[in-house]
């Protein structure tokens, strides 16, 4: 079943897509600011999936993806930081737009970040000798802090959205780490993670999602102001 992951890439954007041109929404008004976000943070993303699948922290099932390699990555992986970033934010922006009240008191939203961010610390200190952990957790406690200093009020909505996300989140991550499948798409190599699995999945994989839709959301934000002011 070698187009499992582009088929996973596609149904998961699809409907959100669709939706962006809902009337009241038009979440397709913003398309510059999510693209160009969502290009600059999947840049640094992919150069880390490069290297880590060229030293083996984690790889590739190829019978679950097609023969088109990019840097030694798959296309589907590529896609991946396109596709899943559009879903997952659309999430965010659909509740922020339907429910724009709803949101946590500042204050708790700082306890939370620094509760988040201690753990991060402790974490990384901890398992400096695992890569995977040491990257993901040392790139959540940099977000943290500057969302401490500067961003803390785009938090006070998206700790509740990403809760939602983590919906869709466990279906789309759980097929590509072995759940409901034969084997994984990817696999990881357990000794540069803590080796916590939620269902198949590991437990950095959670913090990743987060890593990666949170700066995508810090510069769609800034991207939507400038594109305003011009």
């Amino acid at each position: 079943m070698t187009y499992l992951y582009l088929l996973i890439n596609l149904t998961s954007v699809l409907i959100p897509f669709l939706y962006s041109f809902e009337k009241r929404m038009r979440f397709i008004q913003y398309w510059k600011s999510v693209l160009l976000a969502t290009v600059i943070v999947a840049i640094p993303f992919i150069i880390w999936d490069v290297i880590f699948t060229k030293i083996g922290v984690w790889g590739f099932n190829p019978s679950y993806h097609l023969s088109i390699n990019i840097f030694g990555l798959p296309l589907e992986e590529i896609l991946f930081f396109i596709c899943i970033p559009y879903a997952s934010l659309f999430i965010h922006y659909a509740f922020q737009f339907f429910f724009k009240n709803v949101k946590l008191p500042s204050k708790l939203v700082r306890y939370i970040t620094i509760i988040l961010l201690l753990t991060a610390v402790l974490i990384v200190v901890t398992n400096y000798d695992k890569l995977y952990t040491l990257v993901n957790f040392s790139l959540l406690s940099l977000l943290l802090i500057i969302s401490l200093i500067v961003h803390q009020n785009h938090l006070q909505q998206f700790y509740i959205t990403f809760v939602f996300i983590l919906i869709p989140f466990f279906i789309v991550n759980g097929i590509l780490t072995g759940s409901f499948i034969e084997n994984e798409v990817v696999w990881y190599n357990n000794n540069e993670n803590l080796g916590i699995r939620l269902f198949t999945i590991p437990v950095e994989d959670i913090f990743y999602a987060f890593n990666m839709l949170y700066a995508s959301l810090l510069l769609i934000e800034l991207f939507k102001k400038k594109l305003k002011n011009e």
